[in-house]
C-alpha cells in the first residue's frame, strides 16, 4: 500500500492510498486506527471495527451498500481499508440534494426546507429511488448516526454506495440520515424478506461476527431493530426530541 494523500475534510485520519497485488493495481480509503479522534458517545471499540462491522452487515443483506471493506495492516499502522469508489456523475443526475424551492424533480421526496446566504428557498429531497431505499433500510438496522448525502455514492455503473459508517451500531437509537423521504410508509416486499434473511443470519454466524468489533449490548440491539423492523414492517420516523438529520446534511 503506498499513499497518495489525505482527505482534508475528514475529522479522522483518512488517506487515499493505491494497493497493489501481483498484477491487480486499485486505489482505496486508508483509516488508520492511530488516526482517530476518541468519541465520548462512541467510547468503545474503534471507528474502523464499526466500518468492517458495517461491511458484515451490507454483505449479510446482499444489497452491496458498503464497497468491499478489510482490516489490515498499512504504513501508519492498522486500520481499516475499503475500496475508492468514483462519483463520476453529472450534476443533472444527481439523486439527493437541495434544490430550489419550485424545481424539485417530480417524484422526489422532500425532506426539510432552507434558504441560501441571498435568502433563497431551497429543498433537501431526495429520489424515489428504490437503491436508497434500500439504504434506508440498511441505515435502520445499522443505526446509522451519520447519514450525510456526501456519504451516498452514485456511479456510472448503476450503483449506489454508502460509506463513511464509523458511527453506526450504537445501543441507543442515534439513526441521523437525510433518507427520511419514506418515514412511516410501509416496507417494500424485499426489504422485508432481507430482514426476514437477516435475522436468520444473526443467530447463524452474523452476531459472532459483529461481537469481534462490536460491545455485546450493541450486538444485541442490532437483533431488536431487525424484530422491530418485521413487527412493523414500516420505515422508521424521525424522533421529534432529538435531532434526526446529520449536520451539515451534504
Amino acid at each position: 500500500m503506498e499513499i497518495e494523500g489525505r482527505l482534508m475534510d475528514a475529522s479522522n485520519a483518512t488517506l487515499r492510498a493505491v494497493i497493489t497485488h501481483g498484477s491487480t493495481v486499485a486505489r482505496c480509503v486508508y483509516k488508520p486506527v492511530s488516526g482517530e479522534r476518541p468519541l465520548w458517545d462512541f467510547p468503545d471499540g474503534t471507528l474502523a471495527g464499526r466500518e468492517y462491522a458495517a461491511w458484515l452487515l451490507s454483505e449479510a443483506t446482499g444489497w452491496g451498500v458498503v464497497p468491499p471493506t478489510v482490516l489490515r495492516d498499512g504504513p501508519l499502522g492498522a486500520g481499516m481499508v475499503q475500496l475508492w469508489i468514483d462519483d463520476e456523475l453529472q450534476t443533472d443526475d444527481a439523486i439527493l440534494g437541495f434544490v430550489p424551492l419550485g424545481k424539485v424533480p417530480r417524484g422526489w421526496k422532500r425532506i426539510l426546507t432552507a434558504h441560501d446566504e441571498r435568502g433563497r428557498p431551497f429543498v433537501l429531497a431526495h429520489d424515489n429511488d428504490p437503491r436508497l431505499a434500500r439504504m434506508a433500510v440498511f441505515d435502520a438496522v445499522a443505526n446509522n448516526a451519520d447519514r450525510k448525502g456526501g456519504h451516498i455514492i452514485d456511479t456510472v455503473d448503476g450503483r449506489v454506495h454508502g460509506v463513511d459508517h464509523g458511527i453506526c451500531f450504537h445501543a441507543e437509537d442515534k439513526l441521523r440520515t437525510i433518507l427520511w423521504g419514506w418515514a412511516g410508509e410501509p416496507l417494500p416486499d424485499e426489504a422485508v424478506e432481507v430482514l426476514e434473511k437477516l435475522r436468520a443470519q444473526y443467530t447463524a454466524g452474523l452476531a459472532e461476527a459483529l461481537s469481534e468489533h462490536l460491545t455485546a449490548a450493541e450486538v444485541g440491539t442490532v437483533a431488536l431493530r431487525i424484530t422491530q423492523l418485521l413487527q412493523d414492517k414500516r420505515y422508521p420516523s424521525p424522533d421529534e426530541d432529538r435531532h434526526a438529520i446529520p449536520w451539515p446534511p451534504m
